[in-house]
């Protein structure tokens, strides 16, 4: 929430959210609506962020949120100061291939397929914010990000199809060699009866 601030606007939870949505949701992960508002608690809590509420036409007050000189700081040393960790997958599709063999194979194929065509919609939505943020020299971080992620989403789409082509492949061998053990065992079943 801090990093969201920290482009200068002064924001509610509504615009955060929506903020999260449109820029985290291609690399992290874009959260709740009562996560912003207890990180916002929690951010002014320790001074990084401060809070106003603007009456609009005697409905209920709208609260903003903008960062402090202290908040930023904290945005900063923790930019330049957090190590750098290998990146954690958390991949559900990936999960259940590892369990394929417990699975049907058309089951499988479908949930590929399925992940591959989600994959290039999320490239075409990181290619489409693209193209909306190249011209905002304030967002000239985001848009770096954005573009790797349109490349991270095709290449997820790539890798699912290739993915489809060895559960093909897969699904074959399994085949033949189920073919080749029944086979095993009637001519060894033959041989017994004959002894």
């Amino acid at each position: 929430m801090l990093g969201l601030l920290s482009f200068g606007e002064e924001l509610s939870g509504y615009d955060l959210k929506k903020w999260a949505n449109w820029s985290l949701r291609f690399f992290y992960w874009a959260p709740s609506y009562s996560q912003i508002y207890g990180e916002l608690r929690k951010l002014e809590d320790l001074g990084f962020a401060v809070s106003r509420v603007v009456n609009k036409d005697d409905i209920r007050g709208k609260r903003l949120y903008r960062i402090t000189p202290a908040g930023e700081e904290a945005v900063a040393r923790w930019a330049a100061e957090a190590p750098v960790e290998p990146a954690v997958l958390k991949h559900g599709v990936m999960l259940r291939m590892w369990l394929g063999h417990a699975s049907d194979p058309a089951m499988l194929r479908s949930m590929l397929e399925q992940h591959r065509d989600e994959s290039e919609k999320m490239r075409v939505r990181a290619a489409a914010d693209v193209e909306g943020s190249e011209h905002e020299p304030g967002w000239a971080f985001p848009t770096m990000v954005l573009r790797w992620s349109e490349r991270y989403y095709a290449d997820e789409r790539d890798r699912a199809e290739t993915m489809l082509a060895e559960l093909d492949d897969a699904v074959r061998k399994q085949r033949r060699a189920r073919r080749r053990g029944g086979a095993k065992r009637s001519s060894e079943e033959l041989r017994q009866r004959r002894a």
